[in-house]
């Protein structure tokens, strides 16, 4: 509180000798009153939460920024991962067409390479004739004459070194009356696969 006194320059107005005119005075109320305390407390406590307030606001602009930068990043690898996903679809459809042209190119060489070495085979047995030849994917039988007993031994043991059968077996064999000018054999062999060699063909022959 301010206060400011006249009466004394009042009072000088009618007394001589006076060295000069009285000046006013003010008086400064009691500047630690509990009013100011409560006004100063505020003040402080609102500049606080303002600066308070303001670091909040800044945390939560970084946060928005990194929050902003992480989607973008996987917005980018979401965008990678879809690219490899197709190039792997890619990929594995391609592998499926090569598959598939090797088992179509295996399925036609295979009962060309069983022909080859079953001629070869017959070829290189002296005395003996092949009829026919039924492919049944996992073996083959093999119906043929023989001048003798033995060239039928000879040709099981030759079909053996091929390689291409595991086994062997001799299904049926008999004389031929009907040829009297020589004696002949007919025969019938059941030849199984070896576990490379099988195939889904079949093949007559």
């Amino acid at each position: 509180m301010i206060k400011i006194n006249l009466l004394e320059n009042a009072k000088g107005k009618g007394k001589r000798g006076s060295s000069g005119p009285s000046m006013p005075t003010m008086e400064m109320g009691d500047m630690g009153s509990p009013k100011l305390k409560v006004l100063a407390m505020v003040v402080i406590v609102g500049l606080g939460n303002l600066m308070y307030w303001y670091h909040l606001n800044n945390l939560g602009k970084a946060i928005d920024t990194k929050v902003k930068i992480a989607e973008q990043k996987n917005r980018e690898l979401a965008d990678v991962k879809a690219k490899f996903l197709d190039r792997q679809n890619q990929a594995n459809l391609y592998q499926r067409r090569v598959d598939v042209i090797k088992q179509l190119h295996d399925g036609q060489t295979g009962p060309v390479n069983l022909m080859a070495m079953m001629g070869e085979t017959i070829n290189n047995t002296e005395a003996v004739w092949l009829n026919k030849m039924d492919d049944q994917g996992t073996s083959v039988n093999l119906e043929g004459t023989a001048l003798s007993t033995d060239a039928v031994a000879n040709l099981i043991a030759n079909l053996q070194k091929t390689g291409f059968f595991r086994n062997v077996e001799i299904k049926e064999t008999y004389q031929d009356e009907q040829i009297k000018e020589m004696q002949a054999f007919q025969f019938t062999l059941t030849c199984d696969k070896a576990a490379g060699e099988n195939q889904t063909g079949k093949g007559r022959s």
